[in-house]
């Protein structure tokens, strides 16, 4: 049977909407042990489950004939690979203490390295990947106004290096950038680490403060500059305390990076396994044009990465490539002009930017929207 249109369907209220016509759906994750309902009467042809659990009376033979298909759940994992919605980073932080770090994003790093990290066994990896395409619909849902409602999200990617503290001055520009552009209705999207990405996500979340609010809390969160330091995360659940509420923002860690924590300014979270899809994906999803702060093998990897997709026109569209620190990549790195010469002739020529002020850079990305 071929399905020209595939219904999602990821809450048991959904579920039960369907009214028996669940041909052609695709059910994710759900607990459907207690559903009181006619499983004998359901059309199931061309329906896909994934690691869903069904009541004892409903075997997977039955579901097989009657035209379903089956993804079961792989037993023993810290993690679901069929997970319905992103993560939190109330929920990955989540058994965490200053005393001592048994947070469930730390157990799954403990198990990924375990099980040999990205050469991991077959199943291991074929688990991984089921759970990095459930981060894929996540980060879809979200951006397509399915999680928070609304319309198509404005993405603006912010990309720099993790080792940057939080007193540099790169660091607090950074903060502001992305605090006028959440104001502004962009959605900032980042690599979901401590450094630039923090800052990005922390500017993100402080949008509805006022500029002094924003100033205190960069003070404040100062005294800890490096993820490595004592209190890094006490001072980020600080600021979360003291701003429960904040503004919403995609980070996009990894855990083949597991020994960077996952910083804690982001509303949505959508961790990966493997750093090739995650690093891609990211500049894919940002529509409105990707900032580059100063960072180092990382950073320079993805601004080739984005300059590709702009060259081919990947994804439809052309968007900006701002690079922030006129120093950094005009002088000391040539990068800027590098990418400037490789656009010669072609669309996104006129997207690229570089500048040292936080107005200017939100200007362009304000004035400069993707083609």
């Amino acid at each position: 049977m071929k399905c020209s249109d595939v219904r999602e369907i990821d809450t048991v209220t959904s579920f039960l909407k369907q009214k028996g016509q669940l041909h052609c759906a695709v059910v994710q994750g759900l607990d459907l042990t207690e559903v009181d309902i006619d499983w004998q009467r359901l059309d199931f042809r061309g329906a896909v489950f994934l690691g869903c659990h069904f009541p004892k009376t409903v075997t997977a033979e039955f579901l097989i004939e009657n035209g379903a298909m089956i993804f079961p759940q792989i037993p023993n994992l810290p993690y679901n690979s069929y997970r319905r919605k992103l993560y939190t980073h109330g929920e990955l932080m989540e058994g965490w203490t200053p005393r001592v770090d048994r947070s469930v994003d730390k157990r799954i790093y403990d198990h990924f390295v375990k099980k040999g990290g990205s050469k991991a066994d077959i199943l291991e990896s074929l688990a991984q990947r089921l759970h990095d395409h459930a981060m894929d619909d996540g980060v879809r849902d979200l951006l397509n106004g399915r999680t928070e409602g609304g319309e198509k999200k404005k993405v603006v990617g912010i990309m720099g290096g993790h080792g940057e503290s939080r007193d540099s001055h790169f660091y607090r520009q950074v903060v502001r950038i992305a605090w006028k552009l959440s104001r502004s209705g962009y959605f900032i999207a980042t690599g979901g680490g401590p450094g630039i990405m923090e800052a990005a996500n922390l500017g993100a979340w402080l949008m509805d403060q006022s500029e002094d609010e924003v100033e205190e809390v960069m003070e404040m969160i100062a005294a800890a500059p490096y993820f490595e330091s004592p209190k890094y995360l006490v001072l980020a659940q600080k600021v979360l305390d003291r701003i429960p509420e904040g503004g919403s923002s995609l980070a996009v860690p990894t855990w083949f990076y597991g020994h960077e924590p996952t910083n804690l300014f982001s509303k949505h979270v959508a961790k990966y396994f493997s750093n090739s899809i995650r690093e891609d994906g990211l500049l894919a999803i940002a529509s409105h044009g990707v900032i580059f702060a100063p960072g180092s093998a990382g950073t320079t990897q993805e601004i080739f990465m984005d300059a590709a997709q702009n060259h081919y026109i990947t994804y439809g569209k052309t968007s900006p490539m701002v690079f922030l620190g006129e120093k950094r990549y005009k002088r000391d790195t040539m990068l800027y002009p590098c990418i400037k010469d490789l656009a010669r002739g072609h669309q996104y020529a006129e997207m690229l930017f570089c500048s040292d002020k936080v107005d200017r850079i939100v200007k362009f990305i304000e004035t400069h929207p993707p083609k």
